[in-house]
């Protein structure tokens, strides 16, 4: 008997496409809709958000804060010179050439795509744009959460504040900083702990805001203890590896560590010590209640939605509860943190709210209506509100023409490279921007120029107040600088400066005065 086997012809099936397993086709295509729909929604939100942002950005042809200038030509300079370009413009600072450290480097490799063509412009379409992603990130976590009416309450972060507004529509960090936290809280909720440390890794070479996000995590920890009675620290150890691992892993180490070190620790200790700017003073009362009393209210009425819940409250409630008291705390303290504070009241109150719209469901039809109606009918009336107010405070912002002419003049009539005394310290951005081939005295932040040299520091304060007479040869000594410039509000160093017989006017416009050390 043959026993031998005998070989059959392999058929090479075609591969199937992937597809969810055990579902019905029909259920599969209701998925695929829905996911269309979500889409859809999203495109629909964006276009929203941008058509209103847009609508208070261009409301003006000025930028509404000084630091906009700085970065988009930063970029600008990246995109141009490379990614590290040399940082040759404050000397003496912490940020002086040696020591220089990028705390906004992938900020400023965002801004890069903006920076063909008008810079002033491109500036204020990316202030458009980081903060439509940032709302966009807020309506992605209230749709992943299954919130009752999530584009509603999405679109109500064109209502909530003022202020918020305002500072969204600023060309800086924070609303890109926002849409990190929002995905962070998202993944959180979603038990996506690991995602946390390459979340983390990213902030950190993001913007020097990142302990927040170790914050959100350990809000959230303490929620869940709370609810359950068990401590899982998994979120606060793979958000502080990876915070860890971006500080080890960058391209300014050791210098990064040593500015976070120097720049955040005198705000938290002293903030009022040195004149830094109002956005690290906290509101008044009053300021609070004009520019954000909905975002008040949105935080009332969550507070009132879990008390009207019978049931217990939920885990990502009550996150969303200890994130506004933390941001509400961080406010008190500084005006700056109004960025977060509105959007987390919000979210908060979505979560707070959905379990008692949701359980209308089986109402008659007007009823089940009735509450999207009503939020509606809020926030149209919040957002403009809004939009007249963050509109208005747009268009206080400074001429973008300010220091243009002054500028042409030190680029034109000085050796590369000589420096400028300035007799203000945030006057360094619009500087820069208009010429970046002189150097600069003092900018950013005072404290960088205190922490470099206190005596210097405090030198510089007594020049530019008028309390040195004949301040030639302090300004040519001690700072190395042959050029002033000044706006005309410095009204007492002007006066010294007229007195001086060192000192010659060499330029004056509407907005500043220059002046120029000589021999005598």
């Amino acid at each position: 008997m043959n026993n031998r086997k005998i070989a059959l012809p392999v058929r090479h099936l075609p591969a199937k496409p992937l597809t969810i397993p055990h579902l019905p086709a029909s259920w599969r295509a209701l998925l695929a809709r829905i996911r269309a729909a979500q889409f859809v929604t999203g495109l629909l939100l964006g276009a929203a958000f941008v058509l209103f942002l847009a609508l208070v950005q261009f409301s003006t042809p000025d930028l509404p804060d000084n630091d906009g200038y700085y970065h988009i030509k930063l970029a600008y300079l990246m995109r141009t010179e490379g990614l590290k370009p040399a940082f040759p413009w404050l000397p003496l600072s912490i940020l002086n050439p040696r020591e220089f450290y990028d705390h906004h480097f992938l900020f400023h490799v965002a801004l890069m795509p903006f920076t063909f063509g008008d810079l002033r412009l491109g500036a204020k379409w990316a202030a458009v744009i980081f903060a439509a992603l940032a709302f966009l990130s807020a309506w992605n976590l209230l749709k992943n959460q299954r919130v009752a009416y999530a584009p509603l309450w999405a679109l109500g972060l064109l209502a909530v504040s003022e202020a918020f507004l305002y500072r969204m529509s600023i060309t800086r960090a924070q609303s890109l900083s926002l849409a990190v936290l929002m995905l962070g809280l998202d993944w959180l909720l979603h038990g996506k702990h690991r995602r946390l440390a390459l979340l983390a890794f990213v902030y950190v070479w993001f913007y020097n805001a990142f302990p927040l996000l170790i914050l959100v995590a350990g809000v959230y920890v303490l929620a869940k203890w709370m609810l359950e009675r068990r401590l899982d620290l998994r979120p606060i150890l793979y958000t502080t590896l990876g915070v860890i691992f971006g500080l080890l892993i960058n391209p300014y180490f050791p210098h990064n560590i040593v500015f976070v070190v120097q720049h955040i620790l005198p705000k938290l200790v002293e903030t009022t010590a040195v004149s830094v700017g109002s956005e690290w003073y906290p509101y008044t009362t009053a300021q609070l209640l004009e520019n954000s009393p909905l975002a008040l209210a949105v935080l009332a009425s969550g507070i009132l939605a879990v008390g009207l819940n019978d049931k217990r409250i939920d885990l990502r409630t009550l996150a969303g509860l200890g994130l506004v008291c933390l941001f509400g705390l961080m406010l008190f303290q500084s005006r700056r943190f109004i960025e977060y504070f509105p959007a987390f009241a919000l979210v908060f109150a979505a979560f707070a709210w959905s379990p008692l719209l949701e359980s209308r469901a089986g109402s008659p039809r007007l009823l089940r209506r009735a509450p999207a109606l009503l939020l509606a009918l809020v926030l149209l009336c919040g957002a403009w509100f809004t939009f007249g107010a963050a509109r208005s405070s747009i268009q206080a912002a400074k001429p973008y023409q300010t220091y243009a002419g002054a500028s042409a003049w030190l680029e034109a009539n000085t050796p590369a490279g000589a420096r400028v005394f300035q007799t203000d310290w945030d006057d360094f951005p619009r500087l820069f921007y208009y010429n970046s081939r002189n150097t600069y005295l003092i900018g950013l932040d005072p404290t960088y120029m205190l922490l470099y040299n206190e005596e210097l520091y405090h030198l510089w304060v007594d020049v530019t107040r008028g309390r040195v007479e004949r301040p030639a040869g302090v300004i040519q000594q001690d700072f190395g600088a042959s050029y002033i410039l000044t706006d005309l509000l410095h009204e007492a160093f002007i006066e010294q400066a007229e007195q001086d017989p060192q000192l010659q006017e060499a330029y004056r416009d509407e907005y500043a005065v220059i002046y120029t050390v000589i021999d005598r």
